[in-house]
């Protein structure tokens, strides 16, 4: 099967893992740069070209978009989607993820726990705003931040209010939840793909540091999860829509809340604490759902006419 990764740098150890686990399985795979893929729109006809040539014969694709090309980078992928090209997480379930906001609305409209989140954009109803959450401490993210940046802990009303009114300033889209107090700076990342958790990992924060990313100087040790915690990250990449994600949870006294669904999870940390295979089940599980779309449609994607070059 012919593999496409989508992903700005082929060294990163993400795109290396992924490129090794389909070569070690007999799949040929390539990195495509989503920034040099170019498209032809046409009634009926879907054309990429990279680097100079026409993309053909491509079974399914894995996007690894970063946050800063979202709107390029799914644009990409929707073509690919176009063209009959199968991909665990399409463009759509890509932008329902990256958006905060919605992904918080349709994960509570499904019932799952979450910190309770408040967003508004008048200054004038910013008392009432803050009235409707509660209490400080206060988190304030910004809307499409990644990998803890953008996110601020107001430990006072008088704080929270100085933040919201400078990135209002700044015309910032961001929004306010609750302070889980009982995390304790650690969360769980779950690595969903298909309908299973393939790891997990606790992520502890620094002394004095309220983010537990790995980026943010977390470290990241073994856990076991509960069958609540199992269950709340599938629901969780299944109402966004991903086959493929990395989900966040806090453990409070309401049981699991769900802090955000990565689209694009790294896979150094939980395949080093873990010790998981993460890379081997997403080919296998891209594989396997390739396949019978492959045998439909004769190895024909979508945009492309038989026998034509």
């Amino acid at each position: 099967m012919k593999i496409a990764i989508l992903s700005r740098n082929a060294k990163l150890y993400s795109t290396q893992r992924l490129v090794q686990a389909a070569r070690e399985r007999g799949h040929t795979v390539r990195v495509l740069d989503p920034l040099r893929c170019y498209l032809k729109i046409a009634p009926g006809q879907f054309q990429l070209n990279y680097k100079g040539k026409r993309l053909t014969g491509i079974d399914a694709v894995i996007p690894r978009i970063g946050a800063s090309i979202t709107r390029y980078g799914t644009a990409v992928l929707r073509q690919f989607e176009l063209m009959g090209v199968f991909t665990p997480n399409s463009s759509d379930a890509i932008l329902r993820a990256r958006d905060k906001l919605r992904c918080h609305q349709l994960l509570a409209g499904e019932g799952i726990g979450l910190p309770t989140t408040v967003f508004g954009d008048n200054p004038d109803d910013t008392g009432d705003l803050l009235s409707l959450l509660g209490k400080p401490p206060h988190v304030i993210k910004l809307n499409e931040g990644s990998q803890g940046a953008g996110v601020i802990l107001a430990e006072r009303l008088s704080a929270s209010r100085s933040v919201i009114e400078a990135l209002r300033g700044l015309y910032a889209n961001f929004l306010v939840q609750e302070f889980i107090a009982e995390a304790d700076g650690a969360d769980i990342r779950c690595f969903v793909v298909g309908d299973e958790v393939v790891a997990a990992m606790r992520r502890q924060a620094e002394p004095g540091e309220f983010r537990s990313n790995l980026h943010r100087g977390g470290h990241a040790s073994k856990i076991r999860l509960s069958a609540a915690e199992r269950e709340t990250a599938l629901l969780a990449a299944r109402v966004v829509g991903l086959e493929v994600a990395g989900v966040d949870l806090l453990r409070s006294k309401k049981g699991p809340l769900v802090l955000e669904v990565n689209s694009s999870p790294g896979l150094e940390g939980i395949e080093g604490v873990s010790r998981a295979d993460v890379a081997g089940a997403i080919i296998d599980h891209v594989v396997s759902r390739a396949a019978p779309a492959r045998r439909r449609s004769g190895g024909t994607p979508r945009g492309r006419s038989r026998g034509k070059k």
